[in-house]
């Protein structure tokens, strides 16, 4: 576990300059330590590369880079298991980027332009959930489907599923709450750390990927189930489920 007395290290990768500057003064007033790139081949190179110097504890990584775009740099972190998590900037309104970063593995999004309170707001929420994962926890078992929380560890059948960190928090907060529906509302501010926006469709995003991975396709397995105008629920095995 992270000593609390040491400021978390956060790496900047944008090529707009005179953001990054505002960024790096603004989040070090916040108590971060800052360090600042402005090439995706450059950042994946720092990340991915062995050196002396530890990993920043996280990595706000904008989509549009020279060298390497944002998206093909976490695309390359996510074959690590070690990389550390990854807050994407997206232009407004871009849904594409956004949902292509869901997909690839970003703990969080952010679109440009933004209030840079509500940056460090998200800052916090991904390290503390990333904190709360290095936490002892007892895995978590519903018919051929165990999470390991303490390990990060999903398997089906007892083959091991590789999951995002969302799409593991999305998973862990059905499955304890197994057999009751849980609102889209619920889902973004227990698995993903903030409150749900007008058209924000992350989770249904986070739902569509976990069905297509865990492939519960059993009658004797847990489905994760749409209820319409509810939310979603995990079924217990055998039980029938929604829309």
């Amino acid at each position: 576990m992270k000593d609390p007395t040491v400021a978390p290290r956060i790496l900047l990768v944008d090529d707009d300059r005179e953001l990054i500057g505002m960024l790096h003064e603004y989040l070090g007033r916040e108590g971060f330590e800052v360090q600042t790139l402005h090439d995706g081949a450059e950042a994946l190179d720092k990340l991915t590369q062995s050196r002396s110097e530890p990993l920043p504890d996280l990595v706000v990584l904008d989509v549009m880079l020279p060298g390497r775009n944002g998206l093909d740099v976490l695309r390359a972190l996510r074959a690590n298991e070690s990389a550390p998590p990854v807050l994407m900037l997206t232009a407004r309104g871009d849904d594409v980027d956004r949902i292509v970063g869901l997909e690839l593995g970003a703990d969080d999004y952010l679109p440009k332009p933004f209030n840079p309170r509500e940056l460090v707001a998200r800052i916090r929420a991904v390290l503390r959930r990333a904190s709360d994962r290095s936490q002892p926890r007892e895995p978590l078992v519903l018919g051929t489907l165990r999470l390991d929380p303490a390990r990060h560890r999903a398997t089906v059948r007892g083959n091991a599923v590789e999951l995002t960190g969302a799409e593991f928090r999305v998973l862990e907060v059905l499955l304890r709450s197994a057999g009751r529906v849980v609102s889209r509302e619920q889902l973004t501010e227990q698995a993903l750390g903030r409150k749900l926006e007008l058209y924000d469709r992350s989770v249904d995003t986070h739902v569509s990927n976990l069905r297509r991975k865990l492939a519960l396709d059993a009658a004797d397995e847990p489905q994760i189930r749409g209820i319409r105008g509810a939310g979603y629920l995990l079924t217990r095995p055998g039980e029938e489920g929604g829309a």
